[in-house]
């Protein structure tokens, strides 16, 4: 039933245990793929170039590090599993890629930010439960 499994992980407990899931469901459903996808926020423009590849350059260390462990949560699949860090809006992004990957299933966290945040930003995993083009499982 989810051949094509997309998984967005941002580093939360939530989303570990996201991908302890995603891992269990691509085993139990002999799954073709595992997509983990990371999303940080883009760097604004105003910033100075120097500024701007430094930012950068942090984002992308800590997004290979989510992404490492994620990979270690998931554990040994017979699926392909692929990964891929973005930039962008992580709800807006996440919904493209699984448009653009025809995900038949999008696993994430139930919260990656804090609860402040999350209540003046609105919740990433409702964004994307609402707006994507197949079943959003949200783990908590």
């Amino acid at each position: 039933m989810f051949e094509r499994i997309l998984l967005a992980i941002d580093g939360s407990d939530h989303a570990l245990r996201a991908a302890t899931l995603a891992g269990n469901l691509a085993r139990s459903e002999k799954s073709v793929s595992l997509h983990m996808l990371t999303v940080f926020e883009s760097v604004p423009n105003y910033l100075g170039e120097k500024e701007q590849q430094t930012l950068i350059a942090a984002h992308m260390k800590e997004s290979e590090r989510v992404i490492a462990e994620g990979l270690a949560r998931i554990g040994v699949l017979g699926a392909k599993v692929e990964t891929e860090i973005l930039s962008g809006s992580p709800a807006e992004t996440i919904i493209e890629v699984a448009k653009d990957r025809k995900a038949d299933v999008v696993v994430m966290g139930s919260r990656g930010l804090g609860r402040i945040a999350g209540v003046l930003l609105g919740s990433q995993s409702q964004k994307v439960a609402t707006h994507a083009p197949c079943p959003v499982l949200i783990v908590r």
